[in-house]
């Protein structure tokens, strides 16, 4: 019978500075999370000024209230839940195929275009921002989601094929083969026993796609003006207004708005650790 040895630590000095230091990491993580639904049940005298406390002393619903009905807050959600399904949809699909290209297909330039994929990933948004306001302006794609998704798709799609492509080399070369033996195309073999195979990391590349364009800020400040095509991430900050920051709702829209991706979360943790942990290989 195998013994497991257990790990302790070498002083009580050295156990209680781990500690501390794991529930300084804590507050700092939890922190602003509290901070934020607490607000959101705040009457304003408890938000603003000298009489701004920790825990509300008087909850109230009114924050939720006049964001659902009187703030166009339902119209940012239901953009951002249409831009962030397409994209998500888009981007797997684009994703599988590009992946699948790369891994089983014999092309000249195949290795560098795989290399290219992280380092398309890696650019920083803002500098694709600028050209791409230019190309959606002469396309009429400027205050339109449409032109959203295409924005969003210049970086969910690299993330997509990579993660496929780490997850894609796990799956038997021989399965492939032997679909091909038997008659069966490459799209046939793509939808007949790659994609069968890659649930875990379909999991995982749908749940980031989806939270990547969920959460993405610049390209919807930038391409939307019009509050009935904005976003949720651009439609809270119109609740600025000069030096006036309606905080209670502002904090009421981000509770709203992170219930989508922690149900997601929540519901497909399992798939997401399996398909992180199998797929995590040298691409």
């Amino acid at each position: 019978m195998e013994v497991v040895e257990k790990r302790q630590f070498s002083s009580p000095v050295v156990a209680l500075v781990t500690y501390l230091v794991l529930v300084l990491l804590c507050l700092w993580t939890l922190g602003p999370i509290y901070w934020v639904v607490v607000t959101s049940f705040k009457h304003d005298k408890e938000i603003y000024g000298p009489e701004a406390t920790l825990v509300p002393h008087e909850f109230t619903w009114k924050n939720y209230t006049t964001i659902l009905l009187e703030r166009p807050f339902p119209s940012f959600f239901y953009n951002s839940i249409r831009i962030a399904l397409v994209t998500t949809t888009a981007s797997i699909l684009l994703g599988m195929l590009g992946a699948y290209a790369i891994i089983y297909l014999r092309f000249p330039g195949r290795h560098l275009m795989a290399r290219s994929m992280i380092v398309t990933y890696l650019i920083p948004p803002v500098l694709l921002a600028f050209p791409l306001f230019s190309l959606f302006s002469n396309l009429h794609l400027i205050d339109s989601i449409y032109g959203l998704m295409l924005a969003h798709l210049t970086f969910t799609v690299p993330f997509c094929t990579w993660m496929l492509m780490s997850y894609f080399k796990t799956v038997p070369k021989e399965l492939h083969e032997a679909a091909l033996v038997d008659g069966c195309t490459h799209l046939g073999t793509l939808f007949r026993i790659i994609f069968p195979l890659s649930g875990p990391a379909i999991a995982v590349v749908t749940l980031f796609s989806f939270t990547l364009s969920w959460n993405e800020f610049l390209y919807a400040i930038m391409f939307t003006q019009n509050k009935w095509s904005q976003t949720i991430t651009s439609g809270l900050s119109s609740l600025m207004v000069e030096d006036i920051f309606f905080w209670g709702q502002m904090m009421a829209g981000s509770v709203l708005a992170s219930i989508p991706t922690i149900l997601i979360y929540f519901l497909f943790q399992r798939l997401m650790i399996k398909g992180l942990v199998v797929g995590a290989v040298k691409a």
